[in-house]
């Protein structure tokens, strides 16, 4: 029973983001809509960690599963894509570089501000 309770509020928020995507008119997913919400409910306690932690840690260790149909849905569609490899090689590249760059100096100014310099 609470592992249920606890997808019914993972469940809950991420229907709340679809609410949000639906009303408002941003090019935002339904599921980061609902993923800042889950946070913003986190850091101000309105959602305990102990009430979502193991439903949470098992969604994430499934996660790579969750890939296998846009993988095959690539693979469909290979004759599509393939005259369109470099930009969208040349996209991933660039994408991973700069999320990895900010990534980098965000955990460095938190480690900074926490007293804890690893670096």
């Amino acid at each position: 029973m609470k592992y249920l309770s606890q997808f019914s509020i993972i469940l809950g928020f991420t229907l709340a983001g679809e609410a949000l995507q639906r009303f408002l008119p941003l090019p935002i997913p339904a599921s980061v809509y609902g993923l800042v919400l889950l946070f913003a409910a986190l850091c101000t306690g309105v959602v305990k960690l102990e009430q979502v932690k193991e439903t949470g840690s098992f969604l994430v260790s499934i996660l790579p599963i969750l890939f296998v149909g846009p993988t095959v849905g690539i693979v469909e569609h290979w004759e599509l894509i393939r005259p369109q490899l470099l930009p969208i090689g040349l996209l991933l590249v660039g994408s991973t570089v700069l999320t990895f760059g900010i990534s980098g100096r965000v955990a460095r100014f938190f480690l900074k501000k926490g007293g804890t310099d690893h670096g």
